[in-house]
């Protein structure tokens, strides 16, 4: 064989190793994410996680209720808007819900923009108020009790101004878990960031990064309001000594889920950066 022939062979043989390698690195980074159904990502590396039209990837999980039974159509896609909603509810009566994607992650950079709307459903606690969140973190919706209240989890808190004083939104709450934050364990439940108070109904961008078991940061408008490390289930809590495995509390990965608290909250835009670490 003619010594230029196979040089291009060794080439092509080369290039199409490297482009099957590349190709599953990406499917590593994108930490078992499954974008059938999804809209590809853009030329920047962020994925859409809402496809601005229905709820495919994502499934409901309301105390009281079976996975996947979205009572009171509670979450839906209205005018291109993830929505939590509450006008078929006659009271609240402690539904708490979560809506789940279907894949977990472990490094990453989650960012959404959201907004409070109308008035807080009948029934619902006065510290609900203008309160939602997003649980990363967090245990499989199919590991929860029915009439579990929440996801054992990471909390990103967000809030909304009362007009009463400050009200910060992108605090930590830990439902089954415990943080460090400078070296000490934080067993309190939640932990205020140093953001600002959003009154109204205007919209607000919060970013979490996530590295791990690592660093977890809390971006408003792209200030760094909040940051802790070290992840871990809480022995003394019940549900959350239910998941510890050999005697391992650290959380490395889990589920991301948008809260229902009782008071509506919209989101036009829920995303992620796969991050490769």
């Amino acid at each position: 064989m003619h010594a230029t022939h196979v040089l291009t062979q060794s080439s092509f043989w080369i290039k199409s190793r490297t482009l099957a390698l590349s190709t599953a690195l990406v499917v590593l980074a994108l930490g078992g994410l499954d974008a059938q159904g999804q809209d590809p990502p853009r030329k920047d590396g962020w994925i859409p996680l809402f496809n601005g039209k229905d709820l495919d990837g994502w499934k409901p999980k309301i105390k009281g209720y079976d996975l996947g039974e979205n009572y009171g159509n509670t979450f839906r896609v209205e005018n291109g808007l993830l929505k939590v909603s509450y006008d078929r509810y006659s009271q609240f009566d402690g539904k708490f819900g979560h809506l789940f994607y279907k894949s977990p992650f472990s490094h990453y950079r989650l960012r959404v923009e959201y907004r409070f709307i109308g008035e807080q459903c009948k029934g619902g606690p006065s510290w609900a108020f203008r309160n939602s969140g997003i649980m990363i973190h967090g245990q499989s919706p199919e590991s929860m009790r029915k009439d579990q209240d929440f996801p054992v989890s990471i909390e990103v808190q967000l809030l909304g101004g009362n007009g009463r004083g400050d009200r910060p939104t992108g605090n930590v709450c830990t439902p089954g878990t415990n943080i460090v934050m400078k070296d000490r364990l934080i067993t309190q439940h939640c932990t205020n960031s140093h953001s600002k108070t959003y009154q109204g109904d205007e919209w607000v961008a919060v970013e979490v990064e996530v590295h791990g078991n690592g660093v977890i940061k809390h971006i408003v408008d792209g200030e760094t309001v909040i940051e802790y490390e070290k992840a871990q289930l809480d022995d003394t809590d019940a549900d959350g000594r239910k998941l510890i495995k050999n005697g391992d509390k650290m959380l490395h990965e889990g589920t991301i889920s948008l809260q229902s608290e009782s008071h509506p909250i919209e989101f036009r835009k829920v995303e992620i950066l796969p991050l490769t670490e």
